[in-house]
């Protein structure tokens, strides 16, 4: 054997003994990063505890277990408003909840969960993604260093249970509402005294009479929550959420160290999570208003027009006080007016007066 053979022969036997040991020896285990999720919702909360903890089991699944997700509900680590500065500081990874609830740190935040007389859920869809909605969210979120997606929603809102008719707008006058946001601001300007509360404490409140009524999501939701126990009156339709964007809010450094894979899986899930939480919310909140009304005798009532207009003139004067904070609420607020008008009025025309002809056609009514 010449010594070319001997080298030829010889690199093959390695070669060989190499790869059988690569095909022989057990799986190197992949790296993990932990993902420390607080929310904003209690545990199982039908809709949004649900719809919470259903996202972060889905990262967890789309990664392949490379993010290790462990998810807090409210009070379980920090309370629920304590959110925003637990993932801001870096103490966890994310939030799930409702922006609109760190108003008092930016007026801006309320805008991408829902203002008065604002987007509905097909609107509110189309800002974030194609009218600059993404853009100014991520402007405001990046300067507490966040990157914030769209992670469900819950579509119009129910007007809250009272426990009196609203027949005028002075009924409103020296009410003490659970009502956040801007919401709660409209009315203020009405004479009612908002009060904010996290979900897990709505319903001992309004038992007790520390608050004379509440707004809290619709029917499916609001079912589970027993308000029925406290107030009868459960008015429609809300013109403080009309289409309650929820979000997933990331610590940005930490999202940043992310391979570009996992940056993405996280925003899909989100993706996903946006359009099943408010099918949803959708498909239940027909069977439990039933059930609201025949097993449990809740009345329904509407807002009186005179009612609706006094909202829309206070909301106005929210708005007019909120530009005034700053450039980024003023520019903010220009681009929700935009969207409101102009995919409004294409609403207006295309599903509006579709399911307006429908339903009047087959005789569904309220």
């Amino acid at each position: 054997m010449d010594r070319r053979s001997f080298i030829k022969k010889a690199g093959l036997g390695a070669g060989g003994a190499v790869a059988a040991t690569t095909l022989a020896a057990p799986a190197i285990a992949q790296s993990t990063t932990e993902m420390v999720i607080v929310s904003t919702w209690p545990r199982d909360m039908p809709g949004l505890g649900t719809s919470a903890q259903r996202l972060a089991a889905r990262i967890g699944e789309l990664t392949e277990g490379r993010i290790n997700v462990q998810y807090f509900a409210a009070g379980e680590r920090v309370g629920a408003f304590d959110s925003f500065d637990e993932v801001a500081s870096g103490n966890a990874q994310a939030y799930i909840g409702a922006d609109y609830y760190w108003k008092g740190k930016h007026p801006a935040w309320a805008y991408f969960t829902a203002v008065p007389f604002g987007l509905t859920y097909a609107e509110i869809d189309a800002w974030i993604k194609y009218g600059g909605g993404q853009e100014l969210w991520d402007e405001l979120a990046g300067e507490y260093g966040l990157q914030n997606f769209a992670a469900g929603n819950t579509g119009v809102q129910m007007g809250g249970w009272f426990n009196k008719e609203i027949e005028t707008a002075d009924d409103l006058k020296g009410l003490k509402m659970r009502i956040p946001g801007l919401g709660g601001d409209v009315m203020a300007k009405l004479g009612a005294s908002p009060v904010s509360l996290p979900g897990g404490q709505i319903y001992e409140n309004l038992v007790s009479g520390a608050v004379d009524a509440t707004e809290w999501v619709g029917p499916w939701n609001d079912y589970f929550m027993k308000f029925y126990e406290a107030a009868k009156y459960y008015y429609y339709p809300g013109m403080h959420e009309p289409g309650s964007q929820l979000a997933l809010g990331c610590n940005k450094s930490w999202l940043s160290s992310l391979s570009k894979t996992d940056q993405q899986i996280i925003k899909a899930a989100c993706m996903e999570e946006n359009a099943m939480q408010m099918a949803e919310t959708n498909n239940n909140n027909g069977v439990y208003l039933e059930k609201l009304i025949n097993e449990h005798g809740v009345v329904l009532k509407k807002f009186s027009d005179e009612v609706y207009d006094a909202f829309g003139e206070a909301a106005e004067a929210v708005f007019e006080e909120t530009i005034q904070h700053s450039d980024l609420a003023a520019r903010t607020h220009e681009s929700f007016v935009k969207a409101r008008t102009e995919i409004g009025r294409w609403m207006l025309l295309a599903d509006t007066g579709y399911t307006q002809q429908r339903n009047r056609v087959l005789g569904i009514t309220v």
